[in-house]
C-alpha cells in the first residue's frame, strides 16, 4: 500500500488539526506526520498568543494534548525551518509539506511618529506576558497614559493587562518577570481607539464584558459616540453580538466613576493622525480626528482635531505573516499565496501561477489573521483534501524512513524536542505553579525549556 510522509511545519492548532484531520480521513494509504517547530512546546499561539488571565481559551489545548498524546503524530520542537532544515531537505525525506506557521509580526500602522520610543506592537507586548523564549525578559511600563490602537480582541487583551492590577493575575500562568514587571507600573489611563463607531467593533461580547469586571478599573465612555445613525440602530437590532456589545456598553454609561485608582477609556469614531514627539525622540501624545457615521455603515472624517498626552502607545491592528525560505510570498496580504491550501508559484517566463507540488499551506500563513479557532478546522480540512487528492503529484523521496530525519537532526547537533520532551516540560511548569498554589508558571529562557525537555 502506496505510504504518504508528511511533514507539518507549525504546532499550533492550524498544523495539528491538519494531522488529526489527515489520520481520520478516508483514504486508500497510509499515513506518517512529523511535526516542526521552532519553539521547544507545542500550541503555537494557544500557548504564546493568549492572555494568562483566559483559561477558556487555553483550554483548547486540552483538545489539542488529546491528539498528540495518542502517539500517532511525531513531533521535533526547537527546531527552525530555514536554518536547521530546509524545503530540500524535507524533499529528501517526505512525500509532501504541510506550513502552518501563523502570523506573528505586527502589521504597520502608517502614521507619522509611529516609529518614536514608546511606540510598540501588540504582538511583541503579547509575547512578553505570555512568556515567549525569543523575547526579552523585560518591558518598559514606565508610562502613567498609554494608548492602544486598535478594535479587536488583541486590543482589549493588551488594554486589560495594561489596566489589571497585577496580584489579579497571580492566580494565572504568568511569568515571574511579567507579573514583577506588571507589579512595578505606574499607569494611570489606558485609552483604546477605534475609527468606527460602537455598532462596528471586532471584538467579542464576552472579551467585552470582562474588561467591565476589572477591580479597581474605572470604564470611561464618552456619551458623543452613541448618537447613532440608521445603520448603527439596524446593526444593533438586526445582529445579536451587537446587540449584546451595545448593551454592555450602554450600562458603562450609566456607571458612577470617579473612584478607581486606574481608568479605562474607550474613544470611538477616532482616527488616528500621528503620534506626537514630547521634544525627546519618545512620544509625548496622540493626535487624532473625529470621525463620524457615512450613513451606509462607514466613517468619515469630520476635520475637528484632537490631542491626549500619553507616554507610550501600543498599535493593535493586525498581525502579519512571515516569508519562508524557499516558498513563496505574498508581501501585500503576508501569506503563502494558494488555491484552497495548495501552494502557488509564478511561472517565471509566462508570469502565470501554477501549483507547487507537494507544498500545502493551513492556518493563518494561508488566509490571513482573521477568524477564531472554528475557522482553523475547517481551513484544515480543504487543505486536506487536496493533499489526499493529489497522490498522483506528491513528492518522490530518497529516504523517507521515519528514522532517517532523526539521524540528520542527531548529525546536525539540533538539540530537537519530542512529545516525552513536552510532558517533561508540562509536569516541571505544573509542579512550579503547585508550589504557589497556580495552575501552572511557564518556563520562559528556551535554553531552560530545552534542558528540562531533554532531561
Amino acid at each position: 500500500m502506496t505510504k504518504l510522509r508528511l511533514a507539518i511545519v507549525g504546532a499550533g492548532p492550524a498544523g495539528i488539526y491538519a494531522a488529526d484531520i489527515l489520520l481520520k480521513a478516508e483514504r486508500n494509504f497510509d499515513v506518517s506526520i512529523d511535526l516542526f517547530d521552532h519553539l521547544p512546546a507545542p500550541y503555537g499561539l494557544v500557548r504564546y498568543g493568549v492572555a494568562p488571565d483566559h483559561p477558556r481559551i487555553k483550554g483548547i489545548i486540552n483538545a489539542l494534548r488529546e491528539v498528540l498524546d495518542r502517539g500517532d503524530i511525531r513531533i521535533f520542537g526547537n527546531v527552525r525551518f530555514g536554518v536547521d532544515i530546509t524545503l530540500d531537505d524535507l524533499k529528501k525525506h517526505y512525500n509532501a509539506v504541510i506550513f502552518a506557521t501563523g502570523a506573528v509580526r505586527d502589521a504597520e500602522l502608517p502614521v507619522p511618529g509611529v516609529e518614536l520610543e514608546g511606540s510598540y506592537g501588540a504582538a511583541e507586548f503579547v509575547s512578553w506576558f505570555d512568556g515567549h523564549p525569543d523575547y526579552p525578559r523585560e518591558w518598559p511600563l514606565d508610562a502613567e497614559s498609554v494608548a492602544v490602537i486598535g478594535n479587536g480582541n488583541v486590543a482589549l487583551d493588551v488594554a486589560r493587562m495594561l489596566a489589571k492590577h497585577a496580584e489579579d493575575l497571580l492566580p494565572t500562568e504568568i511569568p515571574a518577570n511579567v507579573h514583577a514587571g506588571l507589579a512595578a507600573s505606574p499607569v494611570t489611563d489606558v485609552h483604546v481607539f477605534g475609527r468606527r463607531g460602537p455598532t462596528s467593533v471586532k471584538f467579542t461580547p464576552l472579551e467585552l464584558r470582562e474588561l467591565g469586571e476589572l477591580r479597581d478599573v474605572d470604564m470611561i465612555v464618552h456619551d458623543e459616540d452613541f448618537d447613532y445613525d440608521d445603520a448603527a440602530r439596524a446593526a444593533v437590532s438586526g445582529n445579536k453580538q451587537v446587540f449584546v456589545i451595545d448593551k454592555t456598553l450602554q450600562q458603562w454609561r450609566q456607571r458612577e466613576v470617579g473612584q478607581a485608582s486606574r481608568r479605562l477609556h474607550l474613544h470611538f469614531f477616532a482616527k488616528p493622525l500621528e503620534l506626537v514627539d514630547d521634544g525627546t525622540g519618545r512620544v509625548g501624545a496622540i493626535r487624532f480626528e473625529r470621525t463620524a457615521p457615512d450613513g451606509e455603515g462607514g466613517v468619515v472624517g469630520t476635520g475637528e482635531v484632537r490631542e491626549i498626552p500619553i507616554q507610550a502607545l501600543y498599535r493593535a491592528v493586525g498581525y502579519f505573516g512571515s516569508p519562508l525560505p524557499g516558498v513563496p510570498f505574498d508581501k501585500k496580504r503576508g501569506v503563502i499565496p494558494n488555491h484552497e491550501g495548495q501552494v502557488l508559484v509564478k511561472d517565471a517566463e509566462s508570469g502565470q501561477s501554477r501549483q507547487m507540488y507537494g507544498v500545502y499551506a493551513t492556518g493563518w500563513i494561508k488566509r490571513g489573521p482573521v477568524g477564531l479557532i472554528g475557522h482553523t478546522k475547517s481551513d484544515a480540512m480543504e487543505t486536506i483534501k487536496h493533499v489526499i487528492n493529489d497522490l498522483g503529484n506528491w513528492w518522490s523521496p530518497e529516504s523517507p524512513s521515519e528514522e532517517s530525519i532523526v539521524a540528520l537532526l542527531d548529525e546536525r547537533g539540533i538539540e530537537y524536542t519530542d512529545l516525552d520532551g513536552w510532558h517533561n516540560l508540562d509536569e516541571h511548569e505544573k509542579a512550579l505553579g503547585e508550589a504557589e498554589g497556580r495552575v501552572r508558571i511557564k518556563v520562559v529562557p528556551r535554553d531552560e525549556m530545552v534542558q528540562i525537555s531533554r532531561g
